[in-house]
């Protein structure tokens, strides 16, 4: 926005309980507080209602969510800008190189860099409800899948300690519902090897059940001959209390996971773009949700592809100096939604020719895997762009012919057609 839109501008330094303010307007810069109450920051949004008569006012701060940002999304007249604390702190070490840090001095910091430097900064616009509600869910749900894993590792070697026979019955699917309901009902090597016949027949799942030859399944013999790895009674009495701890953990886990997996979907069948996102290759029920959060249905949030490749951390950063010259990769960026991007090139060449052909190029010619799979998607977001721009679902064929007509030097890396 130009300048003389904003009647003010506003440096807030955020905090657990209280938060320091420094406004600028009209040439002067007042500096006071604001605490983290609902009734404060109404009181405090009103009166800057009334005292501007509702023009723009323009707020720079360290936080793009979190319960400051959720508070202040209810009043339209404020405009945030969110700006990294490393930016911050840069600023503030160029003013004074000594180091010095207060709450206070930080809000006038934020204020000045505002005023200064507006034309450089971006204006948070939160999107509509259910893109943001769609961006909620994926995320926690990949910090729950985190969770889960945490877990999954905890239980491995837990058992790996004292009842490795376990882990011999589940090979690497330690999180499936027979093999809690297993360990809640067994949770020991004794208490299994008590367990008859029948009742592990009924335990161990039919269709990945081994028969040997006489027609019983394996592991029920492999239950029978085995021999305890360990026979204290004070690592298995501790062992076999967390690993039940651990057991019921993950089958709350597979539960809330299995929820917001609902949930996502509902939400993902009532956006826009969920077809075009849809129809991009490996974007099935875990990547198409993620894509669509990722850009969201405001067509003027990005102006360009290099938005979003620079915004997600795909897009490299040139260093530069007299004949030195070197390129890395960005290390600031928002991580999940990097992981988004990068996680999807790595599927996408599973199912797309010209990806696995470009894939495969970029490693012939000695990059890395990460870094072959980082400027794959670095590809694979000026086609989403362009697709999301025009609202034109993506199509593989009409992306090859392009590579033809091109004499792209993908063509030497793509299958050949085999002749009958």
């Amino acid at each position: 926005m130009p300048e003389h839109d904003f009647a003010a501008c506003i440096g807030l330094d955020w905090g657990d309980q209280q938060h320091a303010v420094c406004l600028s307007a009209d040439g002067l810069r007042v500096t006071s507080t604001l605490a983290q109450r609902a009734e404060d920051i109404e009181a405090w949004a009103a009166d800057l209602r009334t005292r501007f008569g509702g023009r723009p006012v323009a707020i720079c701060l360290e936080q793009s969510r979190g319960a400051l940002v959720f508070a202040l999304l209810k009043y339209e007249f404020l405009v945030l800008f969110p700006v990294n604390p490393k930016q911050l702190a840069s600023f503030r070490d160029a003013l004074a190189p000594c180091g010095p840090k207060d709450d206070p001095t930080d809000a006038q910091l934020l204020c000045l860099f505002l005023e200064q430097y507006r034309g450089k900064l971006r204006a948070w616009r939160p999107g509509d409800a259910l893109t943001r509600t769609l961006r909620g869910l994926v995320e926690d749900r990949r910090n729950w899948v985190d969770e889960r894993t945490a877990l999954k590792n905890s239980l491995r070697q837990r058992l790996k300690e004292y009842f490795p026979l376990a882990l011999d019955l589940a090979s690497a699917d330690l999180d499936t519902d027979w093999f809690l309901h297993l360990l809640q009902k067994f949770p020991s090597h004794a208490e299994l090897r008590r367990a008859s016949v029948r009742t592990l027949a009924r335990l161990f799942p039919k269709r990945s059940r081994v028969p040997d030859d006489e027609g019983q399944d394996r592991r029920i013999a492999l239950v029978r001959s085995s021999l305890p790895l360990v026979t204290d009674a004070a690592v298995i009495t501790t062992h076999r209390l967390a690993v039940l701890h651990l057991v019921r953990a993950l089958a709350q886990l597979n539960d809330t996971i299995a929820e917001y997996d609902r949930e996502i979907a509902r939400h993902m069948a009532q956006h826009v773009d969920a077809e075009l996102f849809q129809s991009f290759p490996a974007a099935g029920p875990g990547l198409a949700p993620r894509l669509v959060a990722a850009f969201g249905s405001d067509r003027d949030c990005f102006t360009s592809a290099a938005d979003v490749q620079q915004l997600s951390g795909v897009a490299p950063v040139l260093k530069r100096s007299g004949k030195s010259c070197s390129v890395h990769r960005r290390l600031a960026r928002p991580k999940f939604l990097h992981q988004t991007f990068h996680e999807y090139a790595d599927h996408s060449r599973k199912k797309s020719v010209w990806a696995q052909a470009y894939y495969r190029m970029l490693r012939a010619r000695g990059a890395g895997h990460h870094c072959a799979l980082r400027s794959l998607a670095f590809k694979w977001q000026r086609i989403m762009f362009r697709c999301w721009k025009t609202r034109t679902p993506y199509d593989e064929a009409r992306h090859l012919k392009q590579l033809r007509l091109r004499q792209s030097p993908l063509l030497a890396y793509l299958p050949q057609p085999t002749t009958p």
